[in-house]
Protein backbone atom coordinates (compact mmCIF):
# COMPACT_ATOMS: atom_id res chain seq x y z
CA UNK A 1 0.00 0.00 0.00
CA UNK A 2 0.89 3.14 -0.98
CA UNK A 3 1.71 5.77 2.12
CA UNK A 4 1.15 8.89 1.98
CA UNK A 5 2.90 11.99 4.61
CA UNK A 6 -0.32 13.75 6.10
CA UNK A 7 -1.29 15.30 9.11
CA UNK A 8 -4.46 16.80 10.43
CA UNK A 9 -5.06 19.57 8.05
CA UNK A 10 -5.70 17.19 5.03
CA UNK A 11 -8.71 16.08 6.53
CA UNK A 12 -11.14 18.89 4.71
CA UNK A 13 -13.23 21.45 6.20
CA UNK A 14 -15.79 19.65 3.64
CA UNK A 15 -15.15 16.79 5.34
CA UNK A 16 -16.18 17.95 8.91
CA UNK A 17 -18.59 20.17 7.41
CA UNK A 18 -20.73 16.73 6.25
CA UNK A 19 -20.01 14.71 9.17
CA UNK A 20 -21.02 17.47 11.56
CA UNK A 21 -24.37 18.95 10.16
CA UNK A 22 -25.27 15.53 8.70
CA UNK A 23 -28.24 15.20 10.64
CA UNK A 24 -29.73 18.90 9.66
CA UNK A 25 -29.57 17.59 6.02
CA UNK A 26 -33.71 16.17 6.54
CA UNK A 27 -34.76 19.93 6.86
CA UNK A 28 -32.80 21.13 3.46
CA UNK A 29 -35.41 21.49 0.65
CA UNK A 30 -34.82 18.74 -2.07
CA UNK A 31 -34.46 19.25 -5.26
CA UNK A 32 -36.00 17.29 -8.35
CA UNK A 33 -33.46 15.34 -10.12
CA UNK A 34 -34.61 15.92 -13.84
CA UNK A 35 -31.33 15.35 -16.02
CA UNK A 36 -28.24 13.78 -15.88
CA UNK A 37 -26.13 16.95 -14.99
CA UNK A 38 -28.39 16.42 -11.54
CA UNK A 39 -28.07 12.67 -11.20
CA UNK A 40 -24.34 13.23 -11.23
CA UNK A 41 -24.68 15.76 -8.89
CA UNK A 42 -26.93 13.48 -6.26
CA UNK A 43 -24.32 10.57 -6.73
CA UNK A 44 -21.72 12.68 -5.64
CA UNK A 45 -22.94 14.26 -2.81
CA UNK A 46 -24.61 11.40 -1.65
CA UNK A 47 -21.95 8.67 -2.28
CA UNK A 48 -19.68 11.44 0.10
CA UNK A 49 -22.07 11.83 2.53
CA UNK A 50 -22.53 8.39 3.46
CA UNK A 51 -18.97 7.65 3.45
CA UNK A 52 -18.01 10.64 5.41
CA UNK A 53 -20.69 10.01 8.28
CA UNK A 54 -20.52 6.26 8.34
CA UNK A 55 -16.85 5.88 8.74
CA UNK A 56 -16.40 8.93 10.96
CA UNK A 57 -18.80 7.94 13.27
CA UNK A 58 -17.76 4.45 13.35
CA UNK A 59 -14.22 6.37 14.31
CA UNK A 60 -16.14 8.26 17.20
CA UNK A 61 -17.97 5.21 18.40
CA UNK A 62 -14.79 3.14 19.10
CA UNK A 63 -12.14 5.32 19.73
CA UNK A 64 -14.30 7.67 21.96
CA UNK A 65 -14.90 12.33 21.50
CA UNK A 66 -11.02 12.20 21.88
CA UNK A 67 -10.59 10.63 18.61
CA UNK A 68 -9.36 13.76 16.89
CA UNK A 69 -6.24 13.58 19.53
CA UNK A 70 -5.47 10.75 16.74
CA UNK A 71 -5.39 14.03 13.97
CA UNK A 72 -2.01 14.47 14.50
CA UNK A 73 -0.67 11.08 14.31
CA UNK A 74 0.86 10.86 10.53
CA UNK A 75 0.40 6.86 10.09
CA UNK A 76 -3.04 7.21 11.71
CA UNK A 77 -3.90 9.97 9.02
CA UNK A 78 -1.79 8.31 6.37
CA UNK A 79 -4.69 4.98 6.87
CA UNK A 80 -7.86 7.55 7.51
CA UNK A 81 -7.16 9.13 4.14
CA UNK A 82 -6.67 5.95 2.19
CA UNK A 83 -9.98 4.40 4.09
CA UNK A 84 -11.63 7.41 3.08
CA UNK A 85 -11.29 7.45 -0.26
CA UNK A 86 -11.20 3.94 -0.83
CA UNK A 87 -14.69 3.43 0.75
CA UNK A 88 -16.02 6.54 -1.23
CA UNK A 89 -15.05 4.66 -4.41
CA UNK A 90 -16.70 2.07 -3.78
CA UNK A 91 -20.20 4.09 -2.20
CA UNK A 92 -19.51 5.87 -5.88
CA UNK A 93 -20.35 2.25 -7.75
CA UNK A 94 -22.92 1.14 -5.70
CA UNK A 95 -24.63 4.66 -5.91
CA UNK A 96 -24.49 4.95 -9.79
CA UNK A 97 -25.56 0.98 -10.09
CA UNK A 98 -28.50 1.63 -8.48
CA UNK A 99 -29.72 4.62 -10.06
CA UNK A 100 -29.23 3.36 -13.84
CA UNK A 101 -31.13 0.48 -12.91
CA UNK A 102 -33.75 2.17 -11.37
CA UNK A 103 -33.81 4.16 -14.04
CA UNK A 104 -34.08 1.42 -16.48
CA UNK A 105 -36.70 -0.38 -15.27
CA UNK A 106 -38.47 2.36 -13.80
CA UNK A 107 -38.31 5.18 -16.45
CA UNK A 108 -37.15 2.61 -19.44
CA UNK A 109 -34.07 4.58 -19.77
CA UNK A 110 -31.71 3.12 -22.34
CA UNK A 111 -28.76 4.75 -22.61
CA UNK A 112 -26.75 2.90 -19.66
CA UNK A 113 -23.27 3.66 -20.87
CA UNK A 114 -24.47 7.33 -19.65
CA UNK A 115 -23.51 5.55 -15.71
CA UNK A 116 -19.99 4.99 -16.92
CA UNK A 117 -19.32 8.31 -18.13
CA UNK A 118 -20.84 9.97 -15.20
CA UNK A 119 -18.75 7.89 -13.19
CA UNK A 120 -15.60 8.13 -14.54
CA UNK A 121 -15.93 12.31 -14.62
CA UNK A 122 -16.70 12.41 -10.79
CA UNK A 123 -13.85 10.66 -10.62
CA UNK A 124 -11.67 12.84 -12.49
CA UNK A 125 -12.89 15.96 -11.14
CA UNK A 126 -11.98 14.34 -7.37
CA UNK A 127 -8.22 14.80 -8.38
CA UNK A 128 -8.82 18.50 -7.03
CA UNK A 129 -9.29 17.10 -3.97
CA UNK A 130 -6.49 15.00 -4.03
CA UNK A 131 -8.04 12.10 -3.97
CA UNK A 132 -4.79 9.65 -4.93
CA UNK A 133 -4.46 9.19 -8.81
CA UNK A 134 -3.73 5.15 -7.81
CA UNK A 135 -7.02 4.47 -5.94
CA UNK A 136 -8.96 6.84 -8.85
CA UNK A 137 -7.46 4.23 -11.50
CA UNK A 138 -8.18 0.95 -10.02
CA UNK A 139 -11.83 2.30 -9.06
CA UNK A 140 -12.19 3.16 -12.70
CA UNK A 141 -10.83 -0.74 -13.60
CA UNK A 142 -13.36 -2.13 -11.13
CA UNK A 143 -15.97 -0.29 -12.52
CA UNK A 144 -15.74 -1.42 -15.52
CA UNK A 145 -15.31 -4.69 -14.42
CA UNK A 146 -18.81 -4.61 -12.37
CA UNK A 147 -20.34 -2.48 -16.09
CA UNK A 148 -19.63 -5.86 -17.47
CA UNK A 149 -21.29 -8.37 -15.47
CA UNK A 150 -24.27 -6.04 -14.05
CA UNK A 151 -28.11 -7.15 -14.24
CA UNK A 152 -29.52 -4.21 -14.94
CA UNK A 153 -32.83 -5.61 -14.12
CA UNK A 154 -32.25 -6.79 -11.24
CA UNK A 155 -29.40 -4.48 -9.58
CA UNK A 156 -31.73 -1.80 -7.59
CA UNK A 157 -33.32 -4.14 -5.81
CA UNK A 158 -30.55 -6.98 -4.91
CA UNK A 159 -28.63 -5.83 -1.72
CA UNK A 160 -27.07 -2.88 -4.23
CA UNK A 161 -25.08 -1.17 -1.19
CA UNK A 162 -23.23 -4.49 -0.03
CA UNK A 163 -19.87 -3.53 -1.91
CA UNK A 164 -19.55 -0.08 -0.39
CA UNK A 165 -20.78 -1.45 3.14
CA UNK A 166 -17.78 -4.50 3.07
CA UNK A 167 -15.87 -1.18 1.80
CA UNK A 168 -16.33 0.48 5.18
CA UNK A 169 -15.75 -3.07 6.96
CA UNK A 170 -12.43 -3.42 5.16
CA UNK A 171 -10.63 -0.22 5.09
CA UNK A 172 -12.12 1.60 8.51
CA UNK A 173 -8.51 2.11 10.78
CA UNK A 174 -9.49 0.25 13.62
CA UNK A 175 -7.52 -2.91 15.05
CA UNK A 176 -8.63 -6.27 13.29
CA UNK A 177 -9.44 -7.90 16.68
CA UNK A 178 -12.10 -5.26 17.88
CA UNK A 179 -13.53 -4.61 14.22
CA UNK A 180 -14.25 -8.46 13.84
CA UNK A 181 -16.41 -7.48 17.07
CA UNK A 182 -18.00 -5.05 15.23
CA UNK A 183 -18.41 -6.57 11.98
CA UNK A 184 -22.56 -6.61 11.70
CA UNK A 185 -23.23 -3.00 13.23
CA UNK A 186 -20.38 -1.73 10.92
CA UNK A 187 -22.77 -3.04 7.73
CA UNK A 188 -25.87 -2.42 8.99
CA UNK A 189 -24.71 1.69 9.86
CA UNK A 190 -24.08 2.00 6.27
CA UNK A 191 -26.79 0.04 4.82
CA UNK A 192 -29.29 1.92 6.92
CA UNK A 193 -27.77 5.40 5.77
CA UNK A 194 -28.32 4.08 1.92
CA UNK A 195 -32.28 3.08 2.84
CA UNK A 196 -32.26 6.76 3.33
CA UNK A 197 -30.57 7.50 0.14
CA UNK A 198 -32.80 5.43 -1.71
CA UNK A 199 -35.87 6.66 -0.49
CA UNK A 200 -34.81 10.28 -1.48
CA UNK A 201 -33.95 9.22 -4.59
CA UNK A 202 -36.97 7.52 -5.93
CA UNK A 203 -38.79 10.19 -4.40
CA UNK A 204 -36.84 13.07 -6.02
CA UNK A 205 -36.03 11.47 -9.65
CA UNK A 206 -38.09 13.15 -12.75
CA UNK A 207 -36.70 11.85 -15.44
Amino acid sequence: MQKYKLSWRDISFNDFKVYLFSLFKAFIPKKKIKNLDELEHFIQTKSAWVTQVTLYSYLKTRMGTRYVLHFDNDVFMSSLNIAKWNIYSVALQDLTFFTFSYLKVNFNFRNINQSREIFHKILDDETSNKMPLGIIEEAKKHFDERFKNINWESYYSDLPFNPSALSLYKWAPIAEELKSLDRKIVLNSMILKWDIIKQEFEKLIDF
